[in-house]
């Protein structure tokens, strides 16, 4: 897989909407020098890779934050907007991709055998 090269302007681009712009695509577009009669659709098509693979890396940047907020609701469950604050985070570090582990465990009496019916022959 090739990398794609962006200009200077696409990488500005790229930076003010997720920072100084926060997800507002003309401040982004205005704060990296296109002109106003530029289209969102213009400035943003070449670049759309670029900024789902950026906000993949914001939500895990931000990933300890959402954990350490989980952790405080912990020490203070009676906090203002903890159920908020720990819906919030639960979505961030599933879309992070840090996701809970689920455990299954059968348990039965010792020494149980299970009996499996016979396999079907595919003919």
């Amino acid at each position: 897989m090739t990398e794609k090269k962006l200009s200077e302007r696409q990488e500005k681009f790229i930076e003010a909407l997720l920072a100084e712009a926060k997800g507002n695509v003309r401040q982004a577009m205005r704060v990296s020098g296109y002109s106003d009669s530029t289209s969102i659709r213009e400035a943003m098509a070449p670049v759309a890779d670029e900024i789902a693979a950026s906000a993949q890396m914001l939500l895990a940047l931000n990933a300890p934050k959402a954990a350490l907020g989980m952790i405080g609701v912990l020490d203070d469950p009676s906090a203002l907007g903890a159920r908020n604050t720990v819906a919030a985070a639960k979505e961030l570090l599933d879309r992070a991709g840090v996701v809970k582990k689920e455990k299954m465990e059968v348990t039965g009496p010792e020494g149980a055998m299970f009996i499996l019916p016979p396999k079907q022959s595919s003919e």
